[in-house]
């Protein structure tokens, strides 16, 4: 069997978001960890951009990140961050969702 290339992301079910490098990053990442209990966070820092991923489903909830970010936050922030994600997006004021409706 062959190795995956890089033009094979789309054979997985990771989903989350790929953040620009900014103050928010390390609490992006804490509140993932945090919001997904019993789930694999993968971080892929890049520099310039973070990707964070996990498999089938990821919440970020904003009361985790006002805890990590120890400041009030709006969900528009991470919106502005977020140069990209992998998986489908349902934003509401209290969290964000990246999701796939089917697995592979």
């Amino acid at each position: 069997m062959a190795n995956p290339k890089v033009g094979d992301g789309y054979l997985n079910n990771r989903v989350g978001p790929v953040l620009r490098a900014s103050p928010i990053t390390a609490g992006v990442i804490e509140a993932a960890e945090e919001d997904n209990p019993n789930k694999t966070i993968r971080v892929d820092d890049k520099i310039a951009y973070v990707r964070i991923d996990t498999d089938g489903e990821m919440i970020l909830r904003r009361e985790t990140l006002e805890r990590a970010l120890g400041r009030p936050f709006r969900m528009s922030e991470l919106e502005v961050n977020l140069g990209s994600f992998a998986g489908r997006i349902e934003t509401t004021d209290d969290f964000v969702r990246f999701y796939y409706e089917k697995t592979l």
